[in-house]
């Protein structure tokens, strides 16, 4: 089997004295979607933000496209291509659209304007609403235009991983099919995707594979059809 482009093995993170990420592995190939679930407090957004270096394994390590990421600061990785939608969009709400996008692009800047005007066209293409408020201030959006904002500043960045915390976070039912319907033509697009959601049931039904996290540690894993199937997920996750 190829090589996995993000590998995380045995890591351990605390707040203070508090033990929060306790000895999670896994591994991300490329193309794949994989989806960390679980309940609020699990450990999920952590876990993302120790990947991203926001935060500090105490011990273990992360290494990612074949490096380890543990003396590497934030804005490094992002150049080298793993790129995070935080939860709750954080977008610059007193910028317009264009102006988000754009500061997606900073890492992209030594290729001219030309392929950055291109990376816009691509992300206008896929969120056909972004185009339509280009000019409009962020903070006057819709919830669901500020999570199609927020993909696609990280998108803009040419990320060879994208990691998403709770993209259907707050957003009506209509909403979040869309955004998961987004999601899956990214994939199908060749983008690799590393999916933190609450949603259970719709996270595993587009995932390769998946893992369960309870109160800091992976308790289950298996493909999303298994992990779907499982009756002991159904009655933890997914209301049955």
């Amino acid at each position: 089997m190829a090589e996995a482009i993000l590998k995380v093995e045995d890591i351990n993170v605390y707040y203070g004295s508090i033990h929060a990420i306790k000895g999670v592995s896994f591994e991300v190939y490329e193309r794949e979607i994989v989806t960390l679930i679980g309940a609020n407090g699990a450990g999920k957004s952590t876990t993302l933000n120790t990947i991203s270096r926001l935060l500090n394994p105490r011990t273990g390590s992360i290494s990612f496209l074949g490096q380890n990421l543990a003396k590497v600061p934030p804005h490094k990785v992002v150049e080298r291509g793993l790129a995070q939608v935080p939860e709750g969009r954080r977008v610059f709400l007193q910028m317009t659209t264009q102006e988000n996008l754009e500061m997606g692009a900073y890492t992209q800047s030594a290729n001219g304007a030309a392929e950055i005007n291109k990376d816009l066209e691509m992300v206008f293409e896929l969120f056909p609403r972004l185009k339509e408020r280009r000019k409009q201030v962020a903070g006057t959006l819709s919830g669901g235009e500020q999570q199609m904002l927020a993909m696609g500043r990280a998108l803009m960045s040419r990320p060879k991983l994208l990691m998403l915390d709770e993209p259907s976070m707050g957003l009506a039912p209509i909403l979040v099919e869309q955004i998961f319907e987004i999601i899956e033509n990214l994939h199908k697009n060749g983008a690799t995707i590393l999916l933190v959601e609450q949603n259970a049931q719709m996270a595993l039904s587009i995932a390769s594979r998946g893992y369960v996290l309870e109160t800091g540690k992976i308790v289950t894993t298996g493909t999303g059809k298994e992990l779907l199937a499982s009756p002991a997920i159904k009655k933890a996750y997914l209301g049955g």
